[in-house]
This record gives structure tokens, sequence and C-alpha cells, in this order.
């Protein structure tokens, strides 16, 4: 299923169940992702975010240049799990949903997390 601009609840409901059950999983089998230098990925998180946010005012989300630095993002949060098209697009509602995912990545730039939201959505359809 592609997604749209404007998602139906049901697949968004279904993303967000994705997102869970799909980290539920890795968690239990990687020892609450013990792999995973926690140190090294923030870091880096905070370097592709840094690289993110002049960017999003002079390229759509389905841009060349926005869509390379997705797929960073995707290796990054591949780091932890690979999530399915509708587990990522999950995350980009998990963003916008949980108040402290949402005070992080406004903090790098209030329009972020809506950004995130259609370049993640743009990622999944055409890579995952």
């Amino acid at each position: 299923m592609k997604t749209t601009n404007t998602p139906s609840d049901d697949y968004r409901s279904a993303c967000r169940q994705a997102l869970s059950q799909e980290q539920a999983r890795s968690l239990a089998e990687t020892n609450q992702w013990a792999h995973v230098d926690k140190p090294q990925v923030h870091a880096d998180w905070d370097v592709l975010y840094r690289k993110l946010t002049p960017l999003i005012q002079d390229h759509p989300a389905a841009s060349p240049t926005i869509q390379a630095v997705m797929a960073e993002h995707y290796a990054l949060v591949s780091r932890f799990f690979r999530p399915s098209r509708q587990a990522y697009i999950g995350m980009s509602l998990f963003y916008a949903e949980n108040p402290g995912m949402k005070a992080f990545h406004d903090a790098y730039d209030p329009g972020l997390v809506p950004f995130l939201a259609e370049a993640m959505a743009v990622y999944a359809d055409a890579h995952l």
C-alpha cells in the first residue's frame, strides 16, 4: 500500500502497530538493543539533523537532496532494527505524537517533524 499526503486513520493505525510490534520483537531478540553504540548513534543523529534542517526550507521532501539524507536517516534507524515501510512511517507518527520526541526534533527546527513525516513516507514508498 502506498502512502499519500493524508493517509487514512486505518493506515496510520496499522503503521503505529507495525512500529510497536517490530520494535518489541527487536528489543526482545537483541537484549534491549545491546548491540547498538547508543552514544555514537545519538551523536550521529545530531550530525544528521544539523545537516537536514538547513535544507528543509529550500528542498521539497521528495527532492533527491532530501531523499539522500533520508537514506542516511534510515541507515541510522537500522542500527537498532530494519523497519518495514509501515513501521518507518509509524516512526514518523511517533515523532509527532510523543511529547519527548516532538520536543527533541523541535529543538532542531519547529518544522522538522512534519517535514520528516513527508520525507519518510516518500522514502518508504520508494525503498521499502
